[in-house]
């Protein structure tokens, strides 16, 4: 196996210092935006309010919102490299970011050219060791996808390494070229933002910059890193080795390195390709609920998410496989609308691209099946509480009127689908949206530390299946599996029960002798307290307590005497210097008390 052990690039010490012009211009350029952007928030958002122009602010907020979405448009597509990646994330950030944002860079694309195919070729051989003629029996020169990380080409492996691998045709992912400098530039330029970012403290107090550019960094450092995209892609395949719904390309470790990956050639129908769906004999409708469950799957079961499901990444792929008559669906781990799907004809969901993978620790695991139990079961109460367990809300936070929100929103639009919503009156859903909305601002929401790719995960999955199924109900999906979710949690609730009645078993039968033991040691004058700790603890609350009784009596004396002065002469001055002695007490009474303190 051919693999580049040279090491990658530390997220924490890259940056753009000592590298070239046109990478120090990249880095000012990216400071630069985001200067004027936190200058352009300042002065409408906190200086216009504080001068009595709030309603100017608010007027232009649409309009500016969607101005600054459309430069940053332009910005990520000029500089490609990790600008894309940051506005698909922020296109995904539905939470805290105005829709006039989020909207207009959710169609933001690795909208860049091609690399020339010397280059290509010149950084794959050198990768490699070898020449591609010898690499590879057939190269096709024409990429079959540009993106601003890399691009992927078609091939056929060698007699010798199909033989070895099982399979020959396969796509060629190569990096772009000088692309470990661009993102550590790029990095770096994110990391001076964060700081600026901190100071800031209504951002601050909701979400911890910082922290999550290192978590972005990461991910990032990752992608580039095709020995790990190929690591994730078995783990993957492995996850879901036994469930005919879903499947993975396979590795041609031979011809992997860290920058060249190589994989079995999957492609077929694009999930949001709808008429191509039809045309195979496949109801979209289908693939939506079918996707849905899979995604569910890999938060809820394997804890390891395929954080990037755009549809360049999902294929359905037909197959003939019948499904024998007297299948029962539920036996077989495929869903009934899988399996009932095509009427016989079985296709399943491959994905690709695994650069980009959400780890979920069991944790926010746990607080996620919470929360989609209460979610399923129209819970508001229980969505707090999940949310707070997961760590999105604060626990000192007031939630009464999150509670009341949700209960009124599950009461009115709970189990509706996308479609029924649209034929929901405006005005109607605006009002629930703007109070929904105001009570959202008011708590001390945060985002915590990797839920980042999860959120983008879960974003992108309810726009796929939306577009699949303009009637897609996301209720149907969530109850069924969210009963079996509970199902699972009561058999948990059941062994930790168990297990507790064990341990208190065990504590419960070595009790009698241990108390016989304590009698034994008492009755013999064994058993000794040590209370010079209190002792001292109490010594010095009593000399606290002395020298403020001393300071109330200096004040007293202090202020009597000064009351007094001019009626009585000889009085005050007597009181005002006896007030001198309570106070010596209570400025050095401390410093000659004798003994350990």
């Amino acid at each position: 196996m051919v693999v580049d052990r040279s090491p990658s690039p530390s997220p924490r010490t890259a940056g753009a210092e000592g590298q070239s012009a046109p990478l120090r211009a990249r880095y000012r350029r990216i400071l630069a935006f985001a200067a004027r952007v936190l200058a352009q928030t300042w002065w409408f958002e906190i200086a216009l309010p504080r001068i009595g122009l709030a309603r100017v602010a608010e007027s232009s907020r649409e309009r500016r919102m969607r101005t600054l979405a459309q430069r940053f448009h332009v910005l990520a597509v000029e500089l490609g490299g990790l600008m894309i990646k940051v506005g698909q994330f922020l296109s995904s950030r539905l939470d805290v970011l105005p829709p006039e944002i989020t909207t207009e860079l959710a169609g933001l694309q690795d909208e860049v050219p091609a690399v020339p195919i010397d280059q290509i070729r010149a950084l794959a051989e050198a990768e490699l060791g070898v020449p591609l003629a010898r690499a590879f029996a057939s190269f096709d020169e024409v990429p079959l996808a540009a993106a601003s990380l890399g691009q992927a080409h078609r091939a056929r492996l060698s007699a010798q390494d199909a033989a070895d691998t099982g399979f020959s045709e396969v796509v060629v992912k190569v990096q772009r070229p000088g692309i470990d400098q661009v993102v550590a530039t790029d990095l770096a330029a994110l990391r001076r933002v964060a700081g600026w970012l901190r100071r800031i403290r209504f951002v601050a107090d909701r979400v911890n910059a910082p922290a999550l550019v290192e978590e972005f960094a990461q991910t990032s450092l990752e992608e580039i890193d095709y020995i790990h995209e190929a690591s994730a892609a078995e783990r993957f395949a492995e996850a879901f080795r036994d469930d005919p719904r879903v499947d993975a390309p396979l590795v041609a470790w031979e011809r992997t390195t860290r920058r060249v990956l190589t994989l079995s050639d999957v492609t077929a129908i694009k999930i949001n390709d709808v008429d191509a769906l039809r045309a195979a004999g496949i109801d979209p409708a289908d693939v939506a609920h079918v996707f849905a469950e899979v995604m569910f799957d890999q938060v809820f079961t394997h804890g390891f998410v395929h954080a990037d499901p755009h549809p360049g990444n999902i294929f359905v792929t037909p197959h003939e496989d019948q499904v024998p008559e007297s299948a029962d669906p539920a036996e077989d781990g495929v869903s009934s609308r899988s399996a009932r799907s095509t009427a016989g004809r079985r296709w399943r969901l491959t994905f690709i691209d695994f650069g980009m993978m959400a780890e979920v620790p069991e944790g926010i695991r746990h607080g996620l099946r919470t929360l989609f139990i209460a979610a399923a079961s129209r819970d508001g109460k229980g969505m707090v509480a999940a949310a707070q367990e997961i760590g999105v809300l604060m626990p000192s936070a007031e939630n009464r009127e999150l509670e009341r929100a949700l209960t009124a929103l599950f009461a009115r639009f709970g189990g509706m689908g996308f479609a029924e919503l649209r034929d929901v009156d405006p005005r109607e859903f605006q009002g629930f949206a703007e109070e929904f909305g105001d009570t959202m601002r008011s708590l001390p929401v945060q985002l915590p530390e990797g839920l980042l790719l999860l959120i983008r995960a879960v974003s992108l999955t309810s726009g796929m299946c939306s577009g699949l199924d303009p009637q897609f109900n996301i209720w149907e999906s969530i109850e069924p599996y969210a009963t079996r979710l509970l199902a699972d949690e009561s058999g948990n609730i059941v062994q930790d029960l168990a297990g507790q009645a064990v341990a208190n078993a065990a504590t419960l039968w070595r009790l009698p002798k241990r108390i016989d033991d304590i009698i034994t040691r008492v009755d013999e004058g064994s058993v000794t307290f040590d209370t010079s700790r209190i002792e001292r603890r109490l010594d010095r609350i009593d000399g606290l307590i002395r020298r403020g009784v001393s300071a109330l009596l200096f004040a007293a004396l202090l202020i009597g005497g000064a009351l007094v002065l001019t009626a009585n002469p000889p009085l005050g001055v007597v009181l005002m210097s006896v007030s001198v002695l309570p106070l010596l007490h209570t400025l050095f009474a401390g410093l000659f008390r004798r003994g350990p303190r």
